[in-house]
């Protein structure tokens, strides 16, 4: 088994930039979020949920996930156990989402390009980090590469969420 600091330190420079990126980026979606103020409100919960809270979840699961594999563990079982809780997090969002989705009927008006961008993908990615963290917990080193995989899938989910929103924002300001 790799000793866990020597894996980190190969992973340093990459999580760096990620967690870097997300941070922006989750800045971002704040000023964002002012702008389309008019258009989410609580009354509509549901899309709120799962098109404006959810890229800032995503993006903020990709910054967590950056500053666990920066922090200076030496237990694979910590790391693991830490990602595992992420992901755990991640999936309760999810679940949290679908109910609100489908409770509120805007499941019915969702095609099926956001349900996979804003629903699925972020799902599915949260499930291949569960595995991940079990990965990690056993010292599979290569458990640093998927997760830097799923991180960053969720990183291209949430811009392309954070671009759709607020082309959507502008075309109902425009209506």
């Amino acid at each position: 088994m790799e000793s866990l600091r020597d894996v980190m330190a190969e992973w340093h420079d990459f999580f760096v930039l990620l967690g870097t990126a997300a941070g922006t980026l989750v800045g971002l979606l704040f000023v964002a979020a002012t702008v389309s103020s008019g258009v989410f409100s609580l009354e509509r919960r549901a899309p709120l949920r799962m098109f404006l809270s959810a890229t800032v979840v995503h993006f903020s699961s990709v910054l967590a996930a950056s500053l666990i594999m920066l922090l200076p563990l030496t237990s694979w079982l910590l790391l693991g156990v830490i990602v595992l809780l992420c992901a755990l997090v991640g999936l309760g969002y999810s679940v949290l989402t679908v109910r609100d989705v489908v409770r509120d009927g805007l499941i019915t008006n969702v095609d099926w390009e956001d349900r996979t961008w804003y629903g699925v993908l972020p799902f599915l990615t949260y499930v291949a980090e569960l595995v991940t963290g079990i990965a990690l917990t056993c010292g599979i080193a290569a458990g640093c590469a998927v997760l830097a995989a799923c991180m960053g899938l969720l990183l291209v989910a949430g811009i392309h969420n954070a671009w759709d929103i607020t082309v959507w924002t502008i075309s109902r300001r425009q209506a």
